[in-house]
């Protein structure tokens, strides 16, 4: 396990691993139960460093592409993150941030295309935007950025608390031919490369 966590993750860990002290004293199961939410919870927040291709735009998080399709000559790809997978996203490219929006909506399950609709939040680059659409159980969308910054490829843009899909949509150069993943395939956060940078746009 890597020993960084992503912000506020002792908020949800504490609560279980302080009740477990005395818990174990009372019951052990309960106890050891508690000790194990707790753990978990760590686990589930951590945030390891990852090594950057040369070049390409990268996948913005870990876990199952459950997207590839063009929108409105955009292409658009997205990746569906279960329990198990880091739930930090990552910068796709270097950019400049035009605007955070936070846009409310539904909580369906964030595999479905009815996710479409759930509540969401838009990291506008003006050349490409990166979406943290919040799943069923997800209701904690937590970005690290605000309109104005600067970012680097690879870098922390934010987490979601607890299931959840990330999206990219790629700038205008990227055709859906040039896609080098398919749905279905794992992707890890700044490592998989989603399509190569062509050299006059690196």
């Amino acid at each position: 396990m890597s020993a960084r966590v992503t912000p506020g993750t002792w908020r949800y860990a504490a609560p279980p691993l302080v009740l477990a002290i005395p818990a174990l004293v009372v019951s052990l199961p309960v106890g050891l139960a508690l000790l194990l939410v707790g753990v978990a919870v760590v686990a589930f927040f951590r945030d390891p460093d990852r090594t950057l291709p040369e070049s390409g735009v990268v996948a913005p998080a870990d876990g199952k592409v459950s997207v590839v399709r063009e929108e409105d000559g955009r292409v658009r790809v997205g990746v569906f993150m279960n329990v198990t997978d880091v739930h930090v996203i990552r910068a796709p490219l270097d950019g400049y941030v035009e605007s955070v929006t936070h846009r409310s909506g539904a909580n369906k399950p964030a595999f479905s295309k009815d996710s479409d609709r759930n509540e969401r939040v838009d990291v506008d680059f003006g050349t490409h935007e990166v979406s943290f659409i919040a799943g069923w159980f997800a209701r904690r969308i937590h970005p690290y950025v605000g309109g104005g910054e600067s970012v680097a490829r690879g870098q922390r843009l934010g987490h979601i608390a607890f299931g959840s899909r990330a999206d990219v949509l790629l700038p205008e150069w990227a055709d859906v031919d040039d896609v080098e993943i398919e749905k279905g395939q794992r992707v890890s956060a700044g490592e998989t490369v989603l399509v190569e940078t062509p050299t006059d746009e690196a």
